[in-house]
């Protein structure tokens, strides 16, 4: 192996350096993020509604232009290669997958079908229908349902369909925003835990966006938390699980979280500790 090859591995395989994201060159949604993702790493990003953590997973993945917004600052670099330069689907074949809030699926198609039409990247066949079963091998609730309209899935088995589709891709980093939206806790855990799995047995690196921190938390090894378009806090997940002010403002103690409290909360100077 090359002394090149060797100092590309020791680098993050993503790292955001002071990005700053502009809509309508006007508003300034993210405000000066850097994270780093390693490789087969699992980051949670944290933060109530609004903070710009979609925002930050957009700059990754290019869809910042389809809402008018730019990178107007900073550095993407994804596997030592500057990301900012490139088409979202130039970045989706260097191995960069995006999992959209809302589950954005075929919803006339069976859950095998959607999963080969996210699969228009790779020409042989056969390719498809390994990487096809791979998946289902993943999420056996799919497999299940094999002969229904994704429309009529339950919402978990949407969301399933919708990580699947992506790792169709064969992706090398899978971003997911909001994966536990509206499910039930059961099926977030069930969810949760086929994500560390994959992340484990596949080696695919994960960044997750969530409100749910108690969730996140439980499968990621770092985190960052997001106020405001910028990061205020970073560490180990054991860390930020055990700071007292995430401790009351995001995990909650059993209890449901007020977030409009949290986005207007006057930090202590721990806070940024």
């Amino acid at each position: 192996m090359s002394i090149a090859t060797n100092a590309a591995a020791d680098q993050p395989l993503l790292a955001l350096n002071n990005i700053e994201v502009l809509y309508d060159n006007v508003a300034l949604a993210v405000k000066g993020v850097s994270i780093a993702v390693e490789r087969g790493g699992l980051v949670a990003l944290l933060g109530a509604n609004g903070a710009g953590k979609s925002t930050v997973l957009k700059s990754v993945s290019g869809l910042l232009a389809a809402e008018r917004g730019r990178v107007s600052r900073g550095e993407a670099v994804f596997d030592c290669e500057d990301l900012l330069g490139l088409a979202p689907s130039t970045r989706v074949r260097r191995g960069v997958a995006h999992v959209l809030e809302g589950r954005r699926i075929f919803e006339h198609l069976t859950p095998g079908e959607n999963l080969i039409a996210a699969a228009s990247m790779h020409k042989d066949r056969a390719k498809v229908r390994d990487l096809t079963e791979q998946v289902l091998d993943w999420f056996p609730r799919l497999r299940e349902r094999a002969k229904t309209q994704a429309g009529y899935l339950s919402g978990g088995e949407q969301q399933m369909l919708a990580i699947g589709r992506a790792l169709m891709t064969e992706p090398r980093l899978l971003m997911l925003d909001e994966p536990s939206l509206g499910l039930s806790p059961m099926l977030v855990d069930e969810i949760f835990d086929i994500v560390r799995r994959i992340n484990h047995d596949a080696g695919v690196a994960v960044l997750v966006v969530e409100q749910n921190a108690v969730a996140a938390l439980s499968i990621a090894r770092y985190a960052y938390l997001i106020e405001n378009g910028r990061v205020v806090m970073a560490g180990t997940a054991e860390s930020v699980s055990a700071n007292p002010d995430i401790q009351q403002f995001y995990l909650g103690g059993g209890h449901q979280t007020d977030y409009h409290a949290v986005k207007h909360y006057r930090r202590r100077k721990r806070w940024l500790t």
